[in-house]
């Protein structure tokens, strides 16, 4: 057979190949395409945004200086043109099998001081923290301590350690009558 002939057996073969197994996903049952489309692929949590908590805010007083609210909150997300005297604090974080979250703080300034502040009611530090850790809880606390003959399992054993108590330590070798140049001379 000529190289022709076998690249056209070859390509009939693939054709033939695909119309098969084109035709055995068209029986695939109702159980087996639920199973495909229970699996999801792994999405990344996305976090973006100045995250604002309870107590920053609770820091904030009418008066403060811009460069005070900066040091409190951080720099904001969104510094309008339009509105040099308002900061805009956005906090977005999307995970996998929970509601978006979205939080948002608007910082009013006249001239350089603090008039007013407004937004959404801001998790404390400790609740977003426990919002973020999905882990199952099993309620049971491990235990940290180990008893007396737990510990001498790890003790090594007797004739070992007295051979080393015993053994003198090894003199280290003498060192060099002078070292070599750093650098070679010119």
């Amino acid at each position: 057979m000529s190289a022709i002939h076998l690249r056209r057996l070859g390509l009939l073969l693939a054709v033939v190949g695909g119309s098969v197994s084109l035709g055995a996903c068209s029986s695939i049952g109702d159980s087996t395409r639920s199973a495909l489309y229970s699996i999801t692929p792994y999405k990344v949590e996305v976090v973006q945004g100045n995250f604002v908590s309870k107590e920053q805010v609770e820091a904030l007083k009418p008066g403060m200086t811009r460069q005070q609210v900066r040091e409190i909150l951080g720099t904001s997300l969104l510094n309008d043109v339009f509105h040099s005297n308002r900061w805009d604090y956005v906090f977005t974080i999307r995970r996998q099998g929970v509601e978006p979250q979205q939080r948002r703080l608007t910082v009013y300034f006249n001239g350089e001081l603090l008039e007013r502040f407004d937004g959404d009611s801001m998790p404390s530090e400790e609740e977003f923290v426990a919002t973020l850790d999905t882990r199952a809880r099993s309620g049971k606390v491990p235990k940290l301590e180990a008893s007396e003959d737990e510990l001498k399992k790890f003790d090594p054993p007797k004739d070992t350690k007295d051979a080393k108590a015993e053994e003198p330590p090894k003199p280290l070798p003498p060192l060099p009558p002078s070292y070599p140049p750093l650098e070679s001379g010119r």
